[in-house]
């Protein structure tokens, strides 16, 4: 086997590990924690599905590419809920370091291209990077939502943290989605909050 496919191999290994990385939010039919690896794939066909709400026009490859690769630091670092009790920048320190070590697995062009996917992911400045957090947001808010509030009552979660934690983000890249899902989430905490 030739040096670039092994590392290719090795790299798929790894990324297989993100399976066994637990959120905090629950499948749909409550019987488990949903693991990152499903996370990753539902956000890139929510990504596929709901293009047509971006806020400005996406290339939907990249985004998926990034959708597909973002959480894979969770393999070394876990996941942290969005509304848990952490340091965001020992946080991201930490993912920083792990997007070196799993990228780093891959064939050098590989590494760079992925690694510079994974940063433009973070940093969301691009339109393809703003609509990619859009939609990493939405799909736990569903989740949520679909499970008559899911984690949100373990989690002491307001419709105001909702909005300052998630809301903006959905709505800076697709507004229309957040407009939706505000309403469902005031209807939701008007009968349970």
């Amino acid at each position: 086997m030739n040096d670039r496919l092994k590392a290719q191999l090795d790299f798929l290994t790894e990324a297989d590990k993100l399976k066994a990385v637990y959120r905090a939010t629950k499948v749909l039919d409550g019987h488990r924690h949903e693991d990152s690896g499903s996370h990753s794939w539902h956000i890139a066909l929510y990504a596929m599905i709901l293009a047509e709400y971006a806020k400005t026009p996406v290339n939907i490859d990249r985004v998926i590419r990034m959708l597909l690769i973002h959480d894979l630091v969770e393999i070394d670092v876990g996941d942290s809920p969005i509304h848990g009790d952490h340091d965001i920048a020992e946080m991201e320190a930490k993912e920083a370091a792990a997007a070196d070590r799993i990228f780093g697995l891959l064939p050098n062009d590989q590494r760079d291209t992925f690694r510079a996917l994974w940063d433009e992911f973070e940093a969301a400045e691009s339109d393809d990077a703003v609509f990619a957090k859009s939609i990493d947001r939405v799909q736990p808010v569903i989740g949520n939502l679909e499970t008559n509030g899911g984690t949100w009552p373990e989690y002491n979660v307001t419709a105001a943290q909702l909005e300052d934690r998630v809301g903006w983000k959905v709505a800076k890249g697709a507004p229309a989605i957040w407009d939706h899902l505000r309403q469902r989430i005031t209807d939701w905490f008007a009968k349970n909050g």
